[in-house]
């Protein structure tokens, strides 16, 4: 569908040159204006879907125009044309906004690829208003579980990043999980119909990866035999999710940034060029900083990849959530297992309270699993985890950390836990009843309900089925 394009630039030659390129390879109706103070008075006439920019302009520069043009109209795409910043520079416009960066002199290839993008995408914008409304007012949409004031900020941010096209750089150890925000993310895009397709950088030999990723055509290598679709073109439309991208050596980062920077990618083997339409996450447990400096990772790459972070943290720096987990996983391996273990037992939930989890959750989830399968009854006890320290301390349970803290905020954080840890016990005990559950507490019906609100506890959850 035809839309409409804004080119601003205070050097008319380039105007008439971009002008001229996008005329010739599309039907787009173009506006070129030298002055960009100009330029918004006719952005306020007349919206436009998609306006370009040149970074570095007398009286007002690219950044600014592209905050102004937001403020008349969020929805705004955004391509900021620049021969003079750095990386860091067009990666701040992008965290503003910008839809994307292109740098002169640029190729003519590049550009009409871009816009196309840009096109597309405001398409799928117009036709999935409704979905994105739907998407947003549906919280259990999100695969995780947890209550802690940080896991809540990471929830917001996948649902504010979710629906548009940036890049998005997960960090956080091994076990955080990772792959569940890529799959978030994916989730609730205007992408979800199509496949997120995960590559573990780790895992694939370094030899194949590039064949893996780009595909390759027959008789590229020995044992070629046929033509072979890659995984970025098995994920075309949808995600793809590099995952332990810390791993990937230097020569394969290099034709990575090139897919990331121009939208294409060559066959192995190949003399043809494809565009890549696709959007891309990615996940590291390394400190890709450190390796910047060691010269293991790329510095363009990265800032390429780090337009969004999102930053998990271990599971020690949140235990209020550790029994809102445990039950999770109680009733998923229960399930699997065909169990009827209906609790855990008091000593129990002291004692994965008191584990330091190293692995975080997938270690909290590999001893949940192990206990499921052990116990015998239909309440999961303290034997059943087969815990090296099976002597947990009186909950509730707080960090190390917390005795660094100054007391007015230790004390703050400790009664925060209490509320989660005691009212969540009250409804197990109540099977998720909040009458019941306020009753045995001893506190108005009401006030127990803010307290739910607070603690983001779900008194569904505790209902036996």
């Amino acid at each position: 569908m035809p839309g409409n394009i804004l080119i601003v630039d205070d050097e008319k030659d380039m105007l008439v040159l971009l002008q001229r390129i996008i005329n010739e390879e599309t039907d787009y109706e173009i506006v070129t204006e030298a002055n960009p103070f100009r330029a918004l008075e006719l952005f306020k006439e007349c919206p436009f879907d998609l306006v370009i920019t040149d970074l570095k302009m007398p009286k007002m520069d690219g950044i600014k125009l592209l905050e102004e043009s937001k403020k008349i109209s969020p929805k705004v795409s955004v391509i900021i044309m620049t021969a003079y910043a750095t990386i860091e520079t067009a990666v701040e416009a992008i965290r503003k906004g910008a839809y994307d960066y292109i740098t002169k002199p640029f190729r003519r290839e590049r550009v009409i690829l871009t816009i196309d993008k840009v096109m597309k995408w405001q398409e799928m914008e117009r036709e999935n208003l409704d979905l994105r409304q739907a998407l947003a007012e549906k919280d259990s949409s999100m695969p995780f579980i947890g209550a802690a004031p940080v896991m809540k900020e990471i929830f917001e941010r996948i649902r504010q990043v979710a629906p548009t096209m940036a890049t998005v750089l997960i960090t956080g150890g091994s076990g955080t999980g990772k792959e569940l925000v890529a799959r978030a993310i994916h989730q609730n895009s205007l992408r979800s119909a199509k496949k997120m397709i995960v590559v573990n950088c780790t895992a694939i030999p370094e030899q194949v990866i590039e064949s893996e990723l780009f595909g390759h055509v027959k008789g590229a290598f020995t044992g070629a035999w046929k033509d072979k679709k890659g995984l970025v073109e098995e994920a075309r439309e949808g995600t793809l999710f590099l995952d332990e991208i810390g791993d990937l050596k230097p020569p394969m980062q290099t034709k990575l940034l090139r897919l990331l920077q121009e939208g294409e990618y060559r066959p192995l083997g190949s003399v043809t060029t494809k565009n890549a339409d696709l959007r891309f996450i990615a996940a590291t447990n390394h400190d890709l900083k450190a390796d910047i400096e060691a010269k293991s990772f790329r510095e363009d790459l990265y800032y390429r990849l780090n337009v969004i972070n999102i930053d998990l943290p271990p599971l020690k720096e949140r235990k209020e959530d550790i029994p809102m987990l445990s039950y999770h996983f109680l009733k998923k391996y229960a399930k699997i297992n065909r169990k009827e273990i209906r609790d855990i037992s008091t000593s129990a939930m002291q004692a994965l309270l008191a584990q330091e989890y190293s692995g975080n959750v997938r270690e909290l989830e590999n001893i949940m699993e192990r206990g499921v399968i052990f116990c015998r009854g239909n309440v999961l006890e303290i034997k059943d985890l087969f815990l090296d320290d099976e002597q947990g301390p009186f909950y509730p349970v707080a960090n190390q950390d917390i005795y660094s803290l100054p007391f007015k905020d230790a004390k703050a954080q400790m009664i925060r836990l209490f509320h989660s840890q005691y009212i969540q016990a009250v409804l197990r005990e109540s099977c998720g009843n909040i009458s019941k559950a306020a009753e045995t507490a001893g506190i108005q019906r009401q006030y127990l309900h803010r307290l739910l609100k607070d603690a983001g506890i779900d008194a569904g959850e505790f209902k036996r089925r």
